[in-house]
């Protein structure tokens, strides 16, 4: 009996050795994998570290935010020292800039809507949370560099997932959702004008949309994919209306060529005679069925980072497309030069936890050699942002920012306002 149980104690040592073996042969393998030119960030990320999601680790430079300034004046600072974070968590190489907190929006937004004229930036409705929603504008003057001018939106006008493009003085709204949650869009358009802040009704649009490309091309008004009355289902319409002076010159909108690939919370930019639509994604959340609040519900969505251009030949054009699939970016973007520069949005979901990633970077898409490059880190990451550019201040407001360094899933909705000092190559 002695024998018989010194043998199983003898059995069991071993293999607890061997396991052992094995286990820091794999540990040691590992660091040599992850230590590897093979675990770069340049090629993106849309492996996700695609040989090891959970373990792989990679140092990039941390960013510190501000202390908040209650007088609105600015005040630098930035930090650089080392983080780790999960390859599937890894931004962008881009360079550090040094970011001036300003003066708070009055409000929070999240899927808020904003147009620059001169140095007025008016920013539009949005969530305060997602059972509330804004019904104003608020003006911020980057002369001064504060907030003011507040005035009421119609009653009837969407709430957040505008469509929304201005001539210079007047504002032109199409469509939208009316609600907080994720209630139903609205096919009312709508045009203000900005001298004497008078808004007037517009023909509707044919049918509803949340968050369509909207520009104005040729004299017309141009509204193009977006998701259908479901919020989830991409739509490929393509519908516009001529528009002079705030003033609707038909009664019914025509129909246009069908844009190639559809979805909302994209960037849409007329530049040179030339039509951009930029990055976006396919699907959204839902109304969750039977939910008297229309309480929204998870579904798949598809990030990507696709150019189309139209220009004389009135046919889409695919151009390169953005350094990594980004979304939310509809009024995330400034031209700059002859360059659109865009800010924050979201990308693809982490492939381990399905959380909805926030985008860091400052992307710039060089319209002389149609090539695109990272200019630079926003504070934090942040989807939804409100971009204006203003004698070499680049600025932006509200959306959702992230969790924290380590954390790139969205957390809390903001008003903030900041602003850096933006140098582009040529």
């Amino acid at each position: 009996m002695g024998r018989a149980s010194l043998r199983q104690r003898s059995t069991r040592l071993v293999v607890v050795v061997v396991f052992a073996g094995f286990l820091g042969i794999g540990l040691i393998a590992d660091y040599l994998w992850a230590s590897s030119p093979h675990f770069a960030v340049n090629s993106y990320v849309s492996n996700w570290a695609a040989n090891d999601k959970s373990r792989a680790n990679l140092i990039v430079p941390s960013r510190s935010a501000n202390v908040s300034n209650p007088q609105g004046k600015a005040e630098a600072g930035v930090g650089v020292p080392e983080r780790v974070l999960s390859a599937t968590f890894a931004d962008l190489p881009a360079p550090e800039l040094k970011w001036e907190k300003m003066a708070a929006a009055p409000v929070p937004r999240l899927d808020g809507a904003a147009i620059q004229i001169k140095n007025l930036l008016y920013v539009f409705a949005g969530y305060g949370t997602i059972d509330s929603v804004h019904s104003h504008v608020d003006i911020y003057n980057f002369t001064d560099n504060n907030w003011g001018g507040r005035f009421d939106m119609p009653k009837e006008m969407a709430h957040s997932h505008l469509g929304m493009v201005t001539d210079g003085r007047y504002i032109y709204v199409v469509t939208g959702q009316y609600g907080p949650q994720c209630r139903g869009p609205t096919a009312h358009t709508f045009v203000l004008d900005t001298e004497t802040k008078q808004w007037r009704d517009m023909p509707p649009l044919p049918v509803p949309r949340y968050a369509p490309a909207t520009t104005l091309w040729r004299g017309r008004l141009h509204v193009m994919g977006g998701s259908k009355e479901n919020r989830h289902t991409p739509a490929l319409d393509h519908w516009s209306l001529a528009v002079k002076d705030g003033k609707p010159l038909e009664k019914e909108w025509k129909t246009e060529i069908p844009i190639p690939r559809g979805g909302p919370h994209r960037a849409c930019i007329v530049v040179d005679d030339r039509l951009y639509v930029i990055g976006g994604q396919e699907g959204d959340f839902m109304a969750k069925p039977g939910s008297p609040i229309f309480k929204c519900s998870r579904r798949n969505e598809v990030v990507y980072g696709e150019v189309y251009m139209l220009d004389d030949e009135m046919k889409w054009k695919v151009l390169p497309s953005m350094p990594k699939p980004d979304s939310h970016i509809e009024f995330a973007w400034a031209i700059v030069k002859n360059s659109i520069v865009i800010a924050g949005g979201t990308t693809e979901k982490h492939p381990v936890t399905k959380k909805m990633v926030l985008v860091g970077e400052i992307f710039q898409f060089n319209l002389n050699t149609m090539k695109w490059s990272l200019v630079g880190k926003l504070p934090f990451r942040v989807k939804t942002t409100l971009v204006g550019f203003w004698k070499g201040w680049l600025y932006f407001t509200s959306g959702q920012r992230d969790k924290g360094p380590d954390d790139p899933s969205p957390k809390k909705v903001i008003g903030e306002m900041w602003r850096t000092k933006l140098k582009l190559n040529p």
